[in-house]
């Protein structure tokens, strides 16, 4: 990091090193910054641009440790519990072999094959870890970083990467640094370092010089990954990408091992539960078939084949496939979950705090009335194309005038196939559209008046100001629109066709009903105001009061029409709904009439001034009262507050918002939601999903699929588990009943969990949400991924395929009528026998999977045909079994027999038992059990 050096230096940044070898900042005037820098106020040309891109590269943080990340993440394939598991067995397989005279080629076909698992399972899990990643990276994509720049002298919004040191930003409240910048204008502006400094209080920012110092301290700097929390600013870009602080403290985080999430961690402590139980079941068989004569070493390799084939290897990968799977539909839904765990998570959601504006609503405002002169003056056209009329603009034009002068956002003419569009506030653009059709033309009048200071928006005063030049240099006039309720505590008067009259208590009346009936209406109201100020040095005092009212702007931001039936499938599925707008009561409430939020006479309704009064205990008191409550007129603090108080009383809480000073309550919640299209880049970074298009839909989407990726991790548990009682049971069965050979082998086994386990496990994890998902309460968060409900079904369906296989297998022996102990591993009747269980246990797990899809519902109402690929999955498997049976190559490796046609047709009929007696279970609970699983909570 270097001085300001000249301009073929690509390391140009307006800093020294400070004797600690930190860099640190020079006493540098702001309008030296653009000589420095070899830009100008009107920032960079174009040419200027695309030359110092490709001399410094895009404005992108790098990519930390991708070099030989591949071989890193396969390598780590390996080194899962499961993996280890497996290792060791075949080794010690392999050692067995060895120690065999002469060695049996079964034990080396046994070690082969438990290596072979090891490898598919690990090419599997890299396979989908490294489209998970690819997934990732393409979603977050979709998500826009953008900035406003000055190219040419023209405000342009270009993404972020495309910045060069050199250009000239705009900075608002709620944008996010783009890159490391020098203000050389500032209007009222703090900021958050947090993300540098790790303190979250905000720091004032000015243009002034500076002395030598750490370059984080200087007040004259703005830096990448930080927050704009109020004001305006216009700064020089110094150093971008991997140059700037930012990215020194990127590359040491993203070194930083990953953390794991708790649903991991369940799942890891379940691994090691099962390993533990495979282990001793291994001894256990060890020990009870030992003293029946078995050699020593082939009964510890078969011990040790049982062991291995219950280890459930697909499990892990099987788990990241689902939840990749529901962060791809959730997508495709338009709502970006940037945590995979988060997928399952919002599953639980109880209470959603919603916005009203952008999210219940369109996002586009529109001037439907205006009031002025003391009569109401309809404004036609909708959305942001200036296209209609006022009904008599005379009397609205100073009003009008007034309002779009006191306004930082810019329409934006459409190209292409786009239409008007909105850069900054929606509720500024539709002052201007409205200005546009009274026939201002707001450029000129900017021309004429131009704004020589400014006292921005803020969420505590409600109001922004803006003084100007008046007209011919007459003076100063400051312009303040805002909530109606703080503008008119501020007015001493007010304009009546022109001129100015004293607001007596009378006219202060007729205000009030006059703002309180365009509320009723569902309008957003703004008033606005102005008065003659001494010179461009006003303070905020002498702008904001002894105010002479001009008139109100009634808005309306039409409800989307999709959040009726979102709304509807939260009240079904029992999560609580409650708005929290800082607009006026009468409107917040007419809005959430026209949604269904509100729905009773008589809703309760709370002011950001009443919860002022509350403390906690009231607060809670409040919260638990099962009634419709919106929160009008709150503050992002009163939002977090709420939050916290939802969350002490065990609520699992999904949060919307869309500014800076929403990212504490995002980041609080358990499910933040960031608005995508019309929220800023500091909303986003602080949640954990982001809406794509904005709406509440979106919501109640995520809300269903993340039901679903949850109950589906549950199906492929109950999969995988319940087939490995049907495998035990004939073991233990055959060595009770005296029988000297096994019903099964231990290759048989693997064959079966590599053939007939993952592919279905996998397609179980893409099934579509059952029809009645969100008519269940939601699951506690506490809830075990092995519930008591779990494991009774793991019970159920494997005892009922355990008792299939014995059927078949002692039938086949019986007939036989060859006595127990004469039997040898290549009678034919032995080998029809085994191949009967392995084809049983298959056959059997095809009519399973089907039979798990659904927890409650009939798999013929949801349809045996809507998963495809599970049918070609399980057909898959019963394909490899007839090969297993059929083909003299497959037949020697597991030591099969061909099967009769009258076998495969009571194996299917075994299977069709199974499954209508899952459909009779199913059909037992839904009329005897309450909708939800027991145990659950509201």
């Amino acid at each position: 990091m270097t001085q300001l050096l000249t301009p073929g230096d690509s390391s140009r940044r307006p800093e020294g090193r400070h004797r600690s070898g930190r860099p640190c900042v020079q006493t540098v005037r702001s309008g030296d910054v653009f000589a420095a820098l070899d830009t100008s106020p009107r920032g960079l040309t174009a040419a200027d641009a695309v030359a110092r891109r490709d001399r410094d590269g895009p404005n992108e943080l790098p990519r930390a440790g991708r070099r030989g990340w591949w071989w890193r993440q396969l390598a780590a394939q390996f080194t899962d519990l499961f993996a280890i598991v497996l290792l060791v067995a075949s080794a010690v397989t392999f050692l067995a072999y060895e120690l065999q005279q002469p060695g049996d080629a079964g034990t080396f076909r046994l070690a082969v094959a438990i290596l072979a698992v090891v490898v598919l399972n690990a090419s599997i899990g890299f396979a989908q870890e490294y489209s998970a990643g690819r997934t990732a990276q393409s979603l977050q994509a979709m998500v826009p970083h953008t900035c406003r720049v000055l190219r040419d002298g023209e405000r342009r919004e270009l993404p972020a990467r495309e910045l060069v040191p050199g250009d000239v930003v705009v900075l608002e409240a709620g944008d996010a640094v783009p890159a490391d910048c020098r203000l050389v204008e500032a209007h009222e502006v703090a900021v958050n370092n947090a993300a540098l400094t790790g303190e979250s209080d905000t720091v004032g920012r000015t243009v002034d010089a500076e002395a030598v110092g750490p370059l984080l301290e200087a007040r004259n700097c703005v830096f990448m990954g930080t927050d704009v929390i109020a004001g305006s600013a216009k700064a020089v870009v110094f150093a971008t990408g991997a140059a700037t602080e930012f990215g020194r403290i990127f590359r040491l985080a993203a070194a930083a091992p990953r953390q794991k999430t708790p649903l991991q961690l369940q799942v890891a402590s379940m691994a090691r539960r099962v390993a533990g139980v495979a282990l001793a079941i291994g001894a256990a068989l060890f020990a009870v078939r030992l003293p029946t004569g078995q050699p020593f070493v082939g009964t510890f390799v078969f011990a040790l084949g049982v062991m291995v084939a219950l280890v459930p290897e697909g499990l892990p990968a099987t788990l990241s496939v689902s939840l990749a799977i529901g962060v791809r539909r959730m997508a495709r839904r338009h709502a970006l979950v940037k945590q995979l765990l988060a997928v399952e998570a919002l599953g639980s959601t109880t209470v959603v705090c919603t916005d009203k504006t952008g999210t219940l609503t369109q996002a586009e405002m529109t001037v439907a009335q205006v009031w002025a002169g003391g009569a109401l003056h309809p404004v036609s056209g909708v959305g942001y194309a200036p296209v209609g009329e006022v009904s008599d603009p005379a009397p609205v034009h100073e009003l009008l005038r007034a309002a779009a002068l006191c306004c930082n956002a810019r329409l934006v003419q459409p190209s292409g196939h786009g239409g008007w569009r909105v850069l900054g506030d929606t509720t500024e653009g539709a002052l201007l559209v409205a200005a546009a059709k009274a026939g201002i033309d707001v450029a000129a009048e900017e021309t004429r008046a131009p704004r020589v200071a400014e006292y921005p928006f803020d969420s505590i005063r409600k109001l922004m100001s803006t003084v100007h030049r008046a007209a011919g240099g007459a003076g100063y006039r400051a312009y303040v629109k805002g909530a109606p309720q703080e503008i008119f505590a501020r007015c001493t008067d007010i304009d009546r066709k022109g001129e100015r009259r004293p607001l007596t208590d009378e006219l202060r009346a007729e205000v009030i009903a006059t703002n309180d009936r365009l509320a009723s209406q569902g309008l957003r109201v703004l008033a606005a105001a102005w008065r003659p100020v001494t010179g461009p040095h006003a303070t905020q005092d002498e702008t904001e009061s002894g105010l002479t009212l001009l008139g109100l702007v009634g808005m309306l931001d039409p409800p989307r029409p999709e959040v009726s039936d979102a709304v509807d499938a939260c009240r079904r599925a029992g999560v609580r709904i409650v708005m929290v707008t800082g607009d006026h009561p009468l409107t917040a409430e007419a809005v959430a009439r026209r949604v269904g939020i509100v729905r009773r006479s008589a809703p309760t309704v709370v002011t950001g001034a009443r919860l002022d009064t509350m403390d906690d205990e009231a607060l809670g008191g409040l919260l638990a009262k099962p009634s419709e409550l919106l929160l009008c007129r709150v503050s992002p603090e009163h939002k977090m507050r709420v939050v916290t108080a939802l969350q002490r009383r065990g609520e699992v809480v999904a949060v919307t918002g869309d500014g800076a000073n929403d990212a504490p309550a995002l980041k609080h919640a358990d499910i933040g939601v960031a608005m995508g299209a019309s929220g800023t880049d500091v909303a986003r970074e602080a949640a954990v999903m982001v809406l794509l298009d904005d709406s509440f839909a979106s919501i109640a989407t995520a809300v269903r699929l993340g039901r679903s990726v949850y109950q589906n991790i549950r199906k492929f548990l109950v999969y995988l588990f319940s087939h490995n009682i049907a495998e035990l049971v004939p073991i233990l069965a055959a060595t009770f009943a005296g029988f000297p050979l096994v019903p099964i082998t231990a290759v048989q086994i693997l064959a079966i969990d590599l053939g007939s386990d993952v592919l279905p496990a996998l397609a179980l994890g893409a099934e579509p949400p059952e029809p009645d998902v969100m008519d269940r309460p939601p699951r506690s968060r506490r809830q075990p991924l092995f519930s008591a409900g779990v494991m009774g079904r793991i019970l159920f369906l494997g005892g009922i395929q355990a008792l299939g296989v014995c059927v078949v297998f002692f039938w086949h022996i019986d007939a036989s009528g060859i006595p127990y102990s004469h039997f040898t591993e290549d009678d034919t009747a032995y080998r029809e026998a085994i191949t009967m269980v392995q084809a049983g246990i298959v056959v059997s797990q095809f009519f399973n999977a089907l039979a798990v899809r659904t927890d409650r519902q009939s798999i013929f109402r949801v349809g045996l045909l809507s998963n495809p690929w599970l049918l070609a999955a399980g057909c898959s498997g019963i394909g490899l079994m007839a090969a297993i049976s059929y083909l003299p190559a497959l037949q020697a490796v597991f030591h099969t027999a061909p099967l009769a046609a009258t076998d495969w047709a009571a194996l299917a009929v075994f299977g069709v038992l199974l499954l209508v007696a899952e459909e009779t279970r199913k059909w037992w609970l839904r009329g005897h059990r309450p909708r939800g699983e027991k145990g659950g909570k509201r």
